[in-house]
């Protein structure tokens, strides 16, 4: 049995759903904050949120290709596990970190929304 082979799929496998279920994930919830950000402009928003997910998936799957190549010798399945949580790891991080910025930077433009909206309200 060829173990490059073997952890190669199973990352590439759970590497990719977990990019999916992610970038689905803020799909569907983003699209509440662009709306309001937009001031309910619903077209603006999903386009934007569209624009989000598909540079997320270009990042993240960009990240992928580079982290896929192994250098050191799987010998064996114990090996792969690791090898394999290593690569995994740095994915749900990076997916995290992507997380937690695309939620600063809602909470900044919606804040900046609110302040536009009330600075035009009160004038």
């Amino acid at each position: 049995m060829n173990y490059f082979i073997l952890t190669y799929v199973v990352y590439l496998l759970a590497s990719i759903a977990l990019t999916v279920w992610v970038a689905k994930v803020l799909f569907k919830n983003g699209r509440i904050f662009l709306v309001d950000i937009f001031h309910g402009n619903q077209e603006l928003a999903d386009s934007v949120n569209k624009l989000l997910v598909v540079g997320f998936y270009l990042v993240n799957i960009g990240y992928m290709s580079l982290a896929l190549k192994e250098y050191g010798a799987i010998a064996n399945m114990q090996t792969v596990v690791e090898v394999l949580s290593y690569k995994v790891g740095w994915i749900i991080l990076i997916l995290g970190g992507m997380h937690f910025l695309n939620l600063i930077i809602f909470f900044k433009l919606r804040n900046r929304a609110k302040r536009d909206r009330a600075f035009n309200v009160n004038v």
